[in-house]
């Protein structure tokens, strides 16, 4: 069984308390965001939840992702402490309209969700050729 004494016991009970209180409502998912030539990639932190609880939704510019992660502690049970949080976790992130979400991939591992938009066409660089001689002019 585990212990835990000393004179910040009362101290860690009460940031304890408080943590769980903030984990039970929508709690936040951890994210990293990075892009290239060609596409936005997010990658979310899920550790422990299963596949089937998490959902991506694109909805006016917005990416919305909810997940859930049951306890892992029965009902009947009496916890000691728990310091994993618990519940549904949700995270809203506003996308450029430079992306192309139809064409968007996601795949789960290792508790990691990885995401990747890929540019609109008209979003990607690309290269102007450059011919010999003199541009057209334009008339008025």
């Amino acid at each position: 069984m585990l212990a835990r004494t000393g004179a910040s016991d009362g101290l860690d009970r009460l940031t304890h308390q408080f943590a769980h209180a903030a984990a039970s409502a929508d709690a936040a998912v951890p994210v990293d965001a990075w892009r290239d030539d060609e596409a936005l990639y997010l990658q979310f932190d899920l550790p422990g939840m299963d596949r089937s609880s998490i959902e991506l939704i694109v909805e006016q510019d917005t990416l919305m992702l909810t997940a859930e992660r049951p306890s892992p502690v029965p009902a009947s049970a009496r916890p000691v402490f728990t310091e994993r949080p618990a519940g549904r976790f949700a995270r809203r992130l506003p996308l450029s309209d430079v992306l192309d979400t139809e064409a968007a991939e996601a795949a789960y591992g290792n508790g990691v969700l990885t995401l990747r938009i890929p540019l609109a066409a008209h979003a990607k660089p690309r290269r102007i050729a450059i011919s010999g001689g003199t541009p057209k002019q334009l008339t008025a």
